[in-house]
């Protein structure tokens, strides 16, 4: 089990000089359209092999929908997991993985709704906070859990007071889950590289892409795809030519990196001074694109808009979807780049 703090950064990396950051200026984000208002809260979407997409609402329930040639999509409700669905997995069966927040891991089945509980607890301890789930070829399933102290509800204070409570967890078919990655900041979006050499977990806290390898001579081994992102990662979702593409749900804050480095009780009880207000995340629309090596394929921006905090973001065709976990609707625009 690797740690997934700074003092696990590849020494490899470092000592050749190689610190993978996204470099240049982002472009300008596409005019957004909203679609499917009468979804609360998709805090992620993601698009099958057929190009369909789904998403969950904050009152439970799992949408699916089809994108016209026109961006235009109608949704319509195939299940409800019982709480609160986070980060989606579809599987080439036809069934989607749903982490949902209180209940753990699920899998769905759009065709009939039936819901199945994988992974509840591990340990004797429930896995609260589940957040997003990546399936390999073999039926392996890699996991996240943003935090070990705070639930849904009170993820700023996880941010703010940096507990490094996160994991990413791994449930073999037939196993138990495990836990390969511990120590994590909010630990929030995974995916797989094309080839299944390495899984991604973002750390939202710590701005970056923490990456485990799978297979090869670095195996087991565990270092940064991508350090000093712009904006606080969320989910992931791999797209055409095996690029990650990253949602970033807020651009960096300069108090929040002030506060980090401030004493643990000092963090606490600014979070508890900020929780009663919950302050209002900018109206900032951030996106990028990384190849499989951690370079830039590219990043898309939008300031004063009013869709926020976007928490997800897929490609499926010519469109770019995105999810909030605060909206109502997903956002899409025309990708032409």
């Amino acid at each position: 089990m690797c740690q997934g703090g700074e003092e696990a950064e590849d020494l490899v990396s470092r000592r050749a000089g190689r610190t993978p950051k996204p470099g240049g200026q982002p472009q300008r984000l596409p005019a957004l359209r909203v679609i499917a208002t009468e979804i609360q809260g998709p805090e992620d979407v993601v698009a099958d092999a057929e190009g369909t997409l789904y998403t969950g609402g904050a009152d439970g329930t799992v949408w699916r929908l089809a994108l016209s040639t026109s961006g235009a999509g109608r949704a319509v409700a195939v299940a409800h997991t019982g709480g609160r669905p986070l980060g989606l997995e579809p599987t080439a069966d036809g069934r989607l993985l749903v982490c949902d927040a209180p209940r753990g891991l699920l899998r769905v089945d759009p065709r009939d709704g039936s819901v199945e509980v994988l992974a509840g607890e591990a340990g004797g301890e429930p896995l609260r906070f589940c957040s997003n789930v990546a399936a390999a070829a073999d039926g392996t399933l890699y996991f996240s859990v943003s935090s070990r102290r705070y639930g849904l509800e009170d993820w700023m204070g996880d941010i703010l007071e940096h507990t490094g409570t996160g994991q990413l967890w791994r449930l073999r078919p037939g196993g138990e889950p495990e836990v390969l990655l511990d120590g994590l900041h909010f630990a929030n979006g995974v995916a797989l590289a094309e080839d299944e050499s390495f899984v991604v977990v973002a750390e939202t806290g710590a701005y970056r892409l923490r990456r485990l390898w799978l297979s090869g001579a670095r195996s087991g081994r565990c270092d940064s795809l991508v350090r000093d992102l712009p904006g606080f990662p969320d989910n992931i979702s791999r797209g055409p030519g095996g690029v990650f593409w990253v949602a970033l749900a807020g651009p960096r804050e300069p108090g929040v990196d002030l506060l980090h480095r401030m004493p643990p009780q000092v963090r606490k009880a600014v979070w508890h001074g900020v929780k009663p207000f919950r302050p209002r995340p900018r109206r900032t629309v951030g996106v990028v694109a990384l190849h499989s090596d951690g370079s830039r394929a590219c990043a898309l921006r939008r300031a004063r808009s009013p869709y926020r905090m976007v928490t997800s973001v897929c490609r499926s065709g010519a469109f770019l979807i995105m999810g909030s976990v605060l909206e109502s609707g997903l956002a899409v625009c025309a990708l032409d780049v």
